[in-house]
């Protein structure tokens, strides 16, 4: 039978990134991620449910992640679930425990905000997306007296288009 095992998910890590090494000299990071979800309840007033996510990845991504993010950023993540079940050694008990191991992510935010970037890849230190930077591109604000007429249009960009135009 054919299965498929991924996640994609958009939140807020809610503690700094902690850095481990396996004995194979394998970049480990662990944190977690907590995605918020907005509805309205059955009583018409708007209400927030909170999923908290532990999250690991291997490799360079490991080591990007643990660069540039930290507690409260956003980040952006695509993986798998993986199931990890141990024994309780203080309570004899069974434990266990749903991760996301991260194969893909995207900082989300600006360059100042600790975002801006991306990392890809493969788990256990793939390669990572190494794309580099475009410079925003666009005009630069400049600022004009209130009562001054607005900006002349560059040549080709003079069509003016009626609201009837936008197709949404």
């Amino acid at each position: 039978m054919a299965s498929f095992n991924q996640v994609i998910l958009l939140g807020n890590l809610t503690r700094d990134p902690q850095l481990k090494y396996l004995p194979s000299q394998t970049a480990v990071v662990e944190f977690g991620l907590a995605c918020n979800r907005k509805f309205k309840g059955q009583n018409g007033e708007d209400r927030e449910e909170v999923t908290f996510v532990d999250c690991s990845a291997f490799g360079k991504q490991a080591e990007v992640l643990n660069q540039y993010c930290t507690k409260g950023k956003p980040l952006f993540i695509q993986g798998r679930l993986k199931f990890d079940s141990w024994e309780d050694k203080q309570g004899g008990g069974k434990r266990s425990k749903l991760t996301v191991v991260i194969e893909n992510f995207q900082f989300i935010g600006s360059r100042d905000g600790g975002g801006g970037g991306g990392g890809g890849g493969q788990e256990g230190g793939g390669e990572h997306d190494q794309r580099p930077q475009r410079p925003q591109q666009g005009r630069p604000q400049q600022s004009r007296p209130q009562n001054a007429p607005p900006p002349q249009q560059p040549f080709g960009e003079e069509e003016q288009f009626k609201e009837d135009d936008i197709p949404f």
